[in-house]
């Protein structure tokens, strides 16, 4: 099965700005890449119980691709706080993959459910500004090990790149926001990957996939997005560093709602 020309130039757009966001913003852009994909993936085939599954999965895996992008950019400007990289690491790889896990035995309607209130929390916590007032220093080891896997579980779940709970885990840590973004960016990679690994392997031999599927994994939309995306987030990397993005958060806010409603809208209706 082939991608029509238009579902194309629509996937191009979204790549685009996903990639943007990226690096922009830390987040991956997986909370519009999730609802678009899971309306594409209804078009192309994917069984009904699992088209919320192959968008999630599908998201994770332009991540893997889009976060190299955007981390270098940030890396190329110092940004990059590497050693917390490696301190959280551990706990994203076993906790990304244990919420891919998780999300593998919700059907489509509940994760649906979860993913559409995850977006109106996101939607929330942007239009508030909410800020966690900086009162500590990063954890020990142990203390990094569960922050990692609480981040992990959650974007595994979600198919997140991890941002909207790592940097404010990092800015309460006293890490600068622009250092939060960019290492977020970076942390994003061991979350994509283990977490695409999990939608892989708990996707693997489910009946009545369209053709080019892998596990949960869409070949074709896969492609189109990390195309686009891979040429879009070192820009968005650049203009973190440049731009104040207050007023671009509260314009991604209101989308978020938007996508939110459209979620739980096709999850009452399923």
């Amino acid at each position: 099965m082939t991608l029509e020309p238009l579902v194309i130039a629509e996937l191009l757009a979204l790549g685009c700005v996903s990639g943007f966001l990226a690096g922009l913003l830390g987040i991956g852009g997986s909370m519009l890449m999730v609802p678009v994909m899971t309306w594409v993936m209804g078009h192309q085939g994917v069984p009904h119980d699992f088209v919320v599954h192959a968008a999630i999965g599908t998201s994770l895996a332009t991540i893997c691709m889009t976060s190299l992008s955007s981390v270098r950019a940030h890396h190329q400007r110092g940004a990059v706080r590497w050693p917390i990289v490696v301190a959280l690491t551990p706990g994203i790889l076993a906790g990304a993959y244990l919420g891919s896990l998780i999300a593998t035995h919700l059907n489509s309607k509940v994760l649906g459910f979860v993913f559409g209130g995850f977006l109106y929390f996101s939607a929330a916590q942007m239009l508030a500004n909410l800020k966690p007032k900086a009162a500590r220093q990063l954890p020990q080891t142990p203390g990094m090990l569960a922050a990692g896997g609480v981040i992990g579980t959650l974007s595994g779940l979600l198919g997140a790149g991890g941002g909207f709970v790592s940097v404010p885990f990092m800015t309460w840590c006293n890490v600068p926001i622009h250092n939060a973004v960019a290492t977020s960016a970076a942390l994003g990679f061991p979350i994509a990957l283990a977490g695409t690994v999990g939608y892989v392997v708990n996707g693997w031999n489910t009946p009545g996939m369209p053709p080019y599927t892998f596990g949960f994994i869409y070949l074709p939309a896969l492609l189109v997005i990390v195309v686009a995306s891979i040429c879009t987030a070192p820009l968005g990397a650049k203009a973190a560093h440049s731009l104040d993005i207050a007023g671009l958060k509260r314009a991604f806010a209101t989308l978020l709602l938007l996508l939110g409603s459209y979620m739980l809208y096709r999850s009452l209706n399923a």
